[in-house]
């Protein structure tokens, strides 16, 4: 059968697009997922409903494509989790529903890319969600992700001793991390309400199911988009163990940051010297695909709690996160710290018994990384490398984090909490270079991959779509993902990543001419 659209992945991006743009009735669209589809919701697993478990990021669980990419070189390749399920990492994360700031979307303006200033992406902010705590004209009311910041809930005694700390370091408050003044300590904004987490596959793609113009297919691998001439016909995907070509008109690539660039590279679009390496015909050489890849690096200082203060899953309940400035920035809001226990909830690695953790990320990194083509076998995993602190003031950023970590750690705050420092020690702290060296031998990575494929305008050589997210060169082919950011927001990526998904499927349904 042939489909007027195609969409290449369900992730949260992904399933949002599929969603809107089944809204036509006279458009028959394809969703082709990876991983498992899940259309009853009554048996969806527990470690994709429930957001107290972290356990569909194992390095073995079926819903994760567990890949192995480098983050810096003395920590050589890591296990790296990526949603391989509906709903794709929307369905498997920490449920942290933080925008990036407005100055975020007014940087890409100023890159070249006037549609997405703050006042034309935030419409699209609004739309997707129901914010149950605040009421204005920078939060929605009617979308389907409800938005909650647990209040009223009793706070957690590790969050609420980091709260009191930043306050007792100085820090402001600030109510609302999704509007227009988002600085200082507060309480996350989360997407889980009664511990279920609530992807796009149970918010967006959950009541359209029952759509005759909608088809979803999970376990379906996409080796391939087809083109002749300049013009998408379709896709080559593997179901079974055999492979298929399914037609289409037009395709949305919704793979995500490290899978879309892979696709697109394996497609024949890319940087020439790569495809040329593998003997993958040139399509058009994109030296931007596989570039500029962006993500948050973690670095967390842990300590010993004392004994008789219970610890647990704060995954779904009240969260508390310190945004600021560091210290001779341009750019506000470059850092942000968390705390947690049990698990971390951006990396979703478990802690260590009585074990407590303040995490400092570098919001806003100047690094950049790569994905790399390493085999034409579709089914090879692509290269990647973030290239943490490959800019020298990331490192200083992270250096200062810690630094104001440690110092958080010893206020009075902490007095009835905190029985001593694990790490980073007392001669890890005292020279510069001894604590570069730390950091490097024990950062961690969010799952905030982005910029791989990035809009700009014509100017740009390395730009890869064009405002609208068509791939440039091509008729009929989208993506619409977190890899088109040009910059990692100054947040977790899941806000951002739902609202470019609601911009395409937007442009879309209004009649723009997506060839």
């Amino acid at each position: 059968m042939k489909y007027d659209v195609i969409v290449v992945g369900g992730g949260s991006a992904g399933s949002v697009v599929a969603a809107r743009l089944a809204e036509d009735v006279n458009t028959t669209v394809l969703l082709l997922e990876a991983g498992t589809d899940y259309p009853d919701l009554s048996n969806l697993p527990s470690d994709i409903q429930n957001g107290h478990t972290r356990a569909a990021e194992a390095e073995d669980s079926k819903h994760n494509w567990a890949l192995r990419g480098t983050i810096t070189e003395e920590q050589g390749e890591i296990h790296v989790a990526q949603g391989k399920v509906i709903g794709g990492g929307g369905s498997i994360n920490g449920q942290v529903y933080l925008r990036g700031i407005p100055q975020d979307f007014d940087d890409w303006a100023s890159w070249g890319n006037d549609e997405w200033s703050y006042t034309k992406v935030l419409p699209y902010f609004r739309k997707a969600e129901t914010d149950l705590d605040i009421k204005d004209d920078f939060h929605g009311t009617e979308g389907p992700i409800p938005i909650s910041r647990k209040q009223g809930e009793t706070w957690p005694v590790i969050q609420s001793a980091f709260h009191t700390a930043c306050l007792q370091q100085g820090y402001d408050t600030t109510d609302d991390m999704n509007g227009v003044n988002p600085s200082g300590v507060g309480m996350v904004p989360m997407n889980n309400q009664n511990g279920i987490r609530m992807s796009t596959a149970i918010t967006h793609l959950g009541p359209m199911r029952h759509r005759l113009n909608l088809t979803i297919r999970g376990n379906v691998f996409v080796r391939k988009i087809l083109i002749q001439g300049g013009q998408v016909t379709g896709v080559e995907v593997e179901s079974g163990g055999e492979v298929f070509t399914v037609e289409a008109g037009k395709v949305v690539l919704s793979a995500g940051a490290l899978k879309s660039p892979h696709i697109l590279m394996l497609s024949g679009i890319g940087p020439k010297e790569q495809l040329e390496e593998f003997g993958i015909p040139v399509l058009k050489d994109t030296p931007g695909v596989g570039a500029n890849l962006r993500n948050h690096p973690i670095a967390p200082i842990s300590f010993r709690v004392k004994e008789g203060i219970t610890l647990a899953p704060d995954a779904s309940g009240v969260r508390i996160a310190l945004r600021y400035t560091s210290k001779g920035s341009k750019d506000t809001n470059d850092m942000m710290m968390t705390t947690s226990s049990v698990f971390n909830p951006f990396t979703g690695e478990e802690l260590p018994e009585r074990t407590g953790r303040i995490s400092c990320v570098i919001e806003l990194p100047a690094g950049a990384g790569y994905v790399r083509l390493d085999s034409a076998d579709p089914s090879v995993q692509p290269k990647f490398d973030y290239r943490y602190f490959s800019h020298p003031d990331d490192m200083r950023r992270m250096r200062e984090g810690i630094r104001l970590a440690v110092k958080l750690l010893e206020t009075d705050a902490y007095k009835d909490v905190s029985e001593y420092r694990v790490v980073p020690s007392d001669e890890i702290l005292a020279t510069d270079d001894a604590l570069d060296l730390w950091i490097r031998q024990t950062v961690g990575t969010a799952r905030h991959v982005s910029g791989t494929c990035k809009i700009g305008p014509d100017s740009d050589p390395m730009a890869v779509v064009d405002q609208q997210c068509r791939v440039k060169g091509f008729q009929g082919l989208w993506i619409a993902d977190s890899s088109v950011m040009p910059q990692v927001p100054r947040a977790n990526a899941n806000a951002t990543a739902i609202m470019i998904g609601e911009r395409v499927g937007d442009w879309a349904s209004q009649g723009l001419n997506i060839d």
